[in-house]
């Protein structure tokens, strides 16, 4: 499975991004999915998840301003970040996997390489 996550970009406080990971390689609608973002200085963190084990599943730091999502036709998984604040500037990656779910990065094991965001105040 490949994962080629992208959507990032600058923004200002309060602005919106939507970011996308692109799977290919095997159907993966069944797959737990999920987000996670690393910060310079910070351990990586997860962010929201997607799984027929927990449902949708979100960081209280971003729950009520993100939403995830998934087409299952189209093998893409979906971040939509509204009302971003400067500590959610990070390298956001998405991840995959057919057994794990949940908030644990271990849990997955195929990883996209990343996309940054960034945002002012």
């Amino acid at each position: 499975v490949q994962l080629q996550a992208s959507g990032g970009g600058s923004v200002q406080t309060g602005g919106s991004l939507r970011l996308s990971c692109s799977a290919s390689g095997r159907t993966i609608s069944d797959w737990a999915m999920a987000w996670f973002r690393q910060a310079p200085g910070k351990d990586r963190e997860f962010v929201s998840g997607i799984s027929r084990r927990f449902g949708k599943t979100y960081s209280d730091s971003v729950k009520g301003r993100f939403t995830i999502s998934k087409d299952n036709a189209k093998n893409l998984l979906y971040l939509e970040m509204n009302d971003l604040k400067p500590e959610d500037s990070a390298v956001y990656y998405c991840a995959v996997d057919f057994w794990g779910a949940g908030s644990p990065s271990s849990s997955y094991t195929y990883w996209g390489q990343g996309t940054q965001v960034t945002v002012s105040s």
